[in-house]
Order: C-alpha cells, then structure tokens, then sequence
C-alpha cells in the first residue's frame, strides 16, 4: 500500500488547484448542509407548536385553519364529547380561535408588505399553551383592542412594536401591548388578539375557524375523535394538534430541500470538474513518480487506490470546511412562507449530526467521482514509457 504520507504531501505542492478544489467542495457542502438545516428548521418550528395531549378540529376537506370554517352553535357540541381533560372551574378545556392573514407593511423596507398570521383567542387559548411565556409587557386584556406579538416578527413590521398601534383591519386599530414566546414555535411569527375583536374587525362573528381541546389522556384521542366524527351532518374533521402542525410544515420544508438540491446538484458539478482538473494536473506532473512507483512493485490497484484515496481527502476536507461554515448559520433567523397559511413564518436553522455526516460523505462523494478518471489514467502510466519522458 502506498504510504498516505504521499498523498497529502502532494497535495501541498500544488497550492492553487487544491485551494481551488477546497473552497468548490466547501461551497457545495455548505449549500446542502445549510438546506437541510432550514428544512429542519421549519420542520421544528411548526412542530413545536402543536402537543399530542392537545386534538384540533377543523371543517372536514380543510387543510389548514385558515381554509375551515365552524360554526358557533357547533363549539358546545364538540366539547361536550368524551375524552375531553376538565379545566379548574369543572368544565371541559378548549378554545375556539379565528386565524386571518393580514398584509402588513415592512418596518425595513419602503412600500413593501408580507402576510402575518393574526389568531384570535380566548383565555383558554393560553391555559391550553402553558409553555407560553410573555417576555416583555403585559397579557392583552380580554374584549379590547390589545393585542400581543410573537418575539420573532417584533420589530420586523410597522407599528408592531410595544406601545406601537398598527391596522387590524380598515378602521380596526390594534394597540401591542406585550411580547411572547412559545419555546420557538411557529406561534412566534404570529399576532394574538381576543377572538371577539378579531372576528368583529373582519365580519365574521357567526364562526370560527377551529377548536383546540386539551386530552383527558394521550389515549382519549380516539373517543373523542369517534364522537365528534360520528355525527357526519357536523362535517368536522380531529387530529392531534401535534400530527397536524408537522403536516403543515410539510410544503414549505419539501420546497426548501428541492431547491437546495437543484442548487447542490449544479454546484456539485463544478466541484467534481474541479477535482477532476486537479487530479488530472497531478497525475501529468507525477508521471515520474508513478512510473517509478510501479517499477517498485506497486500494483495498477495500489495506485488507482493511492489518488482514488488522495481526491477523497481533498473533497472530505473541503467538506469539512463546508460543514463548519455551515454552523454559522444557527446563528440566523429566516423568513419564510409557509404555503398552508400563506403567512410569514420566522425559521432558525436547526443541525442534527445525521445532517452534518451525510454532507460530509456527500463531499467525499464528489472526490471519488471527479477523481476516479484521473487516478484510472494513473493505473494504466507504463513505468518505461513515465521513466523515459
């Protein structure tokens, strides 16, 4: 076997092509590692907003709570159903919430707008999301016109800000009077508001869009699923709250890898052109050496082996490279919309070690592949032919 020692002393000789090479297979594996964080990233974010011992209701057909519509004389019908937890005054715990899009101009950004997420609920709302925490201000007091913001969108729209009074609606003002956080769910990008003003600011006080109820248990879901869906006049539709925020991250995040995979894919062919040209400059400047390598026994194997194994090292270290950069981007918040409501949603990027590995032998890939050509020609140097040039 030829010692390693060659092979990364060679690629010290020629500095230009192999920092060339490096910094192709680092762009390369910085793109695919930081895709695949965002596409988790959004992934948890949503997913954190929903709880398995929590069952939303939606209109049946409806994908999301901004397309279901339920009326208010169905609201006592489904929290009179079985398997529902009871709160402190004895009764059953669930809210029913309005969730609208608004249009909401950019703070940064002259006569630019994004769609926020705005939900109108009750005090049930909040018993029902204990990890919700306000971090600056105070709670909006009930039937008035206070509203309190995710901690992700502060700042980032006009007037939403504390203090700050921006639009709900034409003519419906909304005072910000506090700031929450929800442990990073997707319940941070969102405006909340009480539910009567916010069903009074668009018209629509006959309805609802969904009813969040708490579980007894984890394993009353099925009854209290059974006696909500049985009656198929209600036309209602029950899912954990946790299944169905993780379907609602299931667009945006398919989108967001789609698109780092074309963007991979292109970037992945220059990489592998460059390693390619690197190795193929090596192998004509070495022909002595090879020549002089196989009239020392080394087999045809050996040295296809040897530069097969040197473009690897070159790509896992440009990977390497790729992969540490890409961790700076935990740092980042992203925004993004989310196709099932059409609203802006604020997304960090979230690394797992399986999405850090996989760029990494991604980029080993490209070694092997732009590399395997040149170390073939190497295989095949006569050691006659090398010795006399």
């Amino acid at each position: 076997m030829i010692p390693i020692a060659y092979n990364v002393r060679s690629l010290f000789v020629r500095k230009t092509t192999t920092l060339a090479t490096l910094f192709g297979v680092a762009l390369v594996v910085f793109v695919l590692s930081s895709s695949r964080m965002l596409a988790r990233g959004i992934t948890e974010t949503m997913g954190r907003s929903g709880s398995p011992e929590n069952a939303i209701v939606l209109r049946k057909g409806s994908d999301a709570e901004l397309a279901s519509n339920i009326e208010n004389n169905l609201i006592g019908i489904i929290k009179s159903a079985p398997g529902i937890k009871l709160g402190s005054d004895g009764g059953p715990l669930g809210a029913a919430e309005m969730v609208m899009v608004i249009a909401a101009p950019l703070a940064t950004a002259r006569d630019q707008v994004a769609n926020v997420l705005v939900r109108g609920v009750t005090e049930d709302s909040l018993k029902l999301r204990g990890e919700l925490r306000i971090v600056r201000g105070r709670s909006a007091r009930p039937g008035t016109n206070e509203v309190v913001v995710g901690k992700r969108i502060l700042g980032r729209f006009r007037g939403v800000e504390l203090g700050s009074t921006f639009d709900l609606n034409k003519n419906r003002p909304a005072r910000v009077v506090g700031v929450f956080e929800t442990g990073g769910s997707s319940f941070e990008s969102e405006v909340w508001a009480d539910l009567d003003f916010v069903r009074a600011a668009f018209g629509r006080p006959a309805a609802v869009s969904s009813v969040t109820v708490a579980l007894a248990s984890h394993s009353s879901f099925d009854a209290f699923a059974a006696a909500v869906e049985s009656d198929k006049q209600l036309g209602l539709e029950v899912l954990r709250e946790s299944v169905y925020y993780e379907k609602q991250s299931e667009g945006t995040a398919d989108f967001v890898r789609f698109l780092g995979d074309a963007i991979v894919f292109f970037f992945s062919l220059g990489a592998m052109i460059g390693a390619m040209i690197t190795m193929y400059a090596a192998v004509a400047s070495r022909r002595r050496e090879i020549g002089t390598l196989r009239a020392l026994g080394f087999s045809r194997f050996q040295v296809l082996s040897s530069f097969l194994l040197e473009a690897f090292l070159l790509a896992l270290l440009g990977g390497a490279l790729g992969a540490l950069a890409s961790f700076g981007m935990t740092f980042a918040h992203f925004s993004i919309m989310n196709f099932a409501s059409f609203s802006e949603v604020v997304v960090s990027f979230e690394p797992t070690p399986r999405i850090v590995v996989s760029a990494l032998l991604a980029g080993g890939l490209m070694g092997l592949f732009g590399g395997f050509l040149p170390a073939l020609r190497a295989s095949r140097t006569s050691p006659l032919v090398a010795m006399r040039d």
